[in-house]
């Protein structure tokens, strides 16, 4: 069985920090490649070839090669390989066309709607695997979400060598997002329609691009051990619940904790914030909360309690919640900050409050690094009642910067956050389990009364900041699950005809 140091992994991602972030995808794929490097894993990446990218020379994109690529009888693309690099060791593959990728100038312009850039993604990456195979050949390719899943079914129905030995495993960052599409989009993907049917890549009567992926990979994670759970049920498995729990009952679904990148979000380097700070000297903290008040346009007072929120507004992430108890939390002794985008609804409601009550709230639409950081760095407490969440990095980054979360009890916050214990002392933020306003409102409540007892706050600040959610641990599981994933190839998965 091969060790771990000499394992060769693909990353595939349709986005990688700092290059091209919409959302955590961006984060792990980032920080879980270099976690996997510094254990002796050959890692690399490949991504598409985003206009934002390839055309800003501080990337110093270097060209690799092209190469012609039929998808089906009509359609033939001229493809490009560029690269950059995540680190001085880690290579990220850009795969574009012109007429592919190459106009998206900004993140939010990433996904699309359309089945077409992805299909030719997958294809193309596939064919770059190819063509590639005389330089490096990976033993390992770990796609990511719908974007990426067509590629374990083309490696599995191409008629090529060197996918023989391949090993593919898939992680689901969030089941909500499926990538379904009518049955002729396979004809154009160039696919058999042998694919078509209910153990592979049907789902009432459409094609479903992440079942494909799951389907045909040799195993598959997600992003927390609870979320892998929830995902087997009716209420969470968004309609391929009876298929998870089956790749759980072959010993092919995990759930593997994400981790965060501690020296991207560190408050005693980060340059974006006002002071820094550790946990045995938290007085830049303070000064922080003081900066973030002032830049707010409120009163710089110690005993407010600054609540902070760094999100998307969508119900998923508790809007509906946040929006029925507001007005009640408002009338607590707290100032709440919020940086985010989403539903229109949403973003509505929170412009208002922002123009009713500048002297609680603030609102910040879109999506600004430095701004967030500083809610991190200056807010006493974070908020993230999510109706689900399948792992969560707001919480990670927030306990970094000594922010105790407030959440609600799902997923990967179930696995991260325990509710803290006055008496004992015990717990690193405040977890309601109900999904109701009353119940986010009693735990903003018991945090303002912690807060007030101003010893316990501070030890809990700097208990949090030592806690250790970096990527060493999941990088370690990623590197186990690689091994048996190689291990126990193509076992479960029947040959095609």
């Amino acid at each position: 069985m091969p060790k771990a140091s000499k394992m060769s992994v693909l990353f595939v991602s349709a986005e990688v920090a700092p290059f091209a972030k919409v959302g955590g995808l961006a984060d792990v794929a980032a920080g879980l490649p270099k976690a996997l490097k510094k254990n002796g894993t050959d890692v690399r990446i490949i991504m598409p070839a985003y206009g934002m990218i390839v055309n800003d020379p501080q990337f110093k994109v270097k060209n690799l090669f092209e190469f012609d690529l039929t998808i089906n009888p009509r359609w033939t693309e001229r493809v490009y390989v560029k690269q950059i690099n995540l680190t001085p060791t880690i290579p990220i593959y850009l795969i574009g066309s012109e007429n592919w990728f190459n106009t998206v100038s900004q993140s939010d312009e990433i996904y699309q709607l359309e089945p077409e850039p992805y299909i030719f993604f997958n294809r193309a990456v596939a064919a770059f695997i190819e063509k590639f195979a005389s330089e490096w050949t990976p033993q390992i390719v770990h796609c990511n979400d719908w974007h990426t899943g067509l590629l374990p079914v083309y490696i599995r129905t191409l008629n090529n060598g060197v996918f023989e030995n391949l090993t593919t495993v898939f992680t689901v960052h969030n089941l909500s997002y499926q990538g379904i599409f009518d049955a002729d989009v396979l004809e154009t993907a160039g696919l058999p329609w042998d694919v078509f049917n209910f153990d592979q890549m049907e789902f009432f009567g459409k094609v479903n691009f992440l079942k494909g992926g799951l389907t045909f990979s040799d195993f598959v994670n997600t992003v927390s051990p609870t979320y892998a759970k929830e995902i087997r049920t009716a209420e969470r498995g968004e309609g391929l619940d009876g298929l998870m729990q089956y790749l759980f009952d072959q010993g092919r679904l995990r759930g593997i904790l994400n981790g965060i990148d501690e020296e991207e979000w560190n408050p005693g380097s980060d340059k974006a914030i006002t002071a820094k700070y550790t946990a045995s000297n938290l007085s830049g903290k303070a000064k922080n909360k003081r900066a973030l008040q002032a830049a707010c346009g409120w009163q710089t007072d110690p005993n407010t309690i600054v609540i902070g929120m760094v999100t998307r507004m969508t119900s998923q992430k508790g809007f509906d919640l946040i929006k029925s108890a507001f007005a009640k939390i408002l009338r607590l002794p707290v100032q709440i900050v919020l940086l985010g985008s989403g539903d229109s609804e949403f973003e509505r409601y929170f412009n208002t409050l922002h123009r009713r009550h500048r002297e609680k709230a603030h609102t910040t639409l879109g999506f600004n690094d430095e701004w967030a950081r500083q809610i991190y760095a200056g807010a006493d407490l974070f908020l993230m009642p999510s109706q689900f969440e399948p792992c969560g990095l707001g919480q990670l980054i927030s306990l970094q910067y000594g922010t105790i979360p407030i959440v609600h009890q799902t997923g990967g916050l179930t696995d991260t956050i325990t509710d803290f214990n006055n008496r004992t002392g015990k717990g690193n933020g405040f977890v309601f389990t109900d999904y109701t306003p009353t119940a986010l409102f009693n735990a903003v409540q018991r945090a303002v009364d912690t807060f007030e007892e101003t010893d316990n706050w501070q030890a809990l600040v700097a208990r949090v900041m030592n806690q250790d959610f970096s990527w060493n641990t999941s990088a370690q599981e990623y590197a186990d699950f690689y091994r048996e994933a190689v291990a126990l190839r193509r076992v479960f998965i029947p040959a095609l005809v």
